[in-house]
């Protein structure tokens, strides 16, 4: 099933019509019929606003339907790479129908700060594997270094920044799944 397939059996799946879509993801209806036929392809920010009004993590229309093994190999994991800033994000769970979802995030560390998704009721956990991450929490910001880790609720957190001048890598734990 191709991408725009699968953002139009959710959008009839929720009864909204094109000019709903379009309204609620500032998008023209004429552009979301293109994207629906295969005759264009959303941005990953715009792809972003449409799984939010369709209920349904990013990666549910990046993901392939076939028989699922619980291994991941390396090589074989779903990436998304945002080509602005070249931020790459590995899904490592073998797929989104899940209580929780598992992702390995890539900063370059010249990115400086990460751009969040709108928080929902969430608890996630955030595990350093290289590169200096500051995480602020409400009021108070955290540094965290290689093999430092965070837990807490998603409604809590305000930035997340990459500092100094190697790239940061970090494994997200979520649930529910909001990417």
């Amino acid at each position: 099933m191709t991408l725009g397939e699968r953002i139009k059996m959710r959008r009839l799946e929720l009864e909204l019509s094109l000019r709903d879509l379009a309204e609620q993801v500032d998008l023209t209806a004429s552009f979301l019929s293109q994207v629906e036929r295969d005759q264009a392809s959303p941005s990953i920010e715009s792809l972003r606003k449409i799984s939010k009004a369709l209920t349904v993590p990013l990666f549910y229309f990046l993901m392939e339907e076939e028989e699922t093994s619980p291994v991941v190999r390396r090589d074989e994991r779903r990436r998304l790479t945002k080509p602005a800033d070249g931020m790459v994000f590995e899904l490592l769970a073998p797929d989104i129908n899940r209580r929780m979802e598992a992702v390995l995030t890539t900063v370059q560390a010249k990115d400086g700060r990460i751009p969040l998704t709108l928080r929902q009721e969430t608890e996630e956990f955030i595990f350093i594997l290289s590169g200096t991450l500051e995480v602020q929490l409400g009021g108070e910001s955290y540094r965290l270094e290689a093999g430092d880790s965070i837990y807490f609720l998603g409604a809590l957190l305000r930035s997340i920044q990459a500092h100094g001048d190697q790239p940061v890598q970090y494994l997200s734990v979520i649930t529910p799944p909001i990417i």
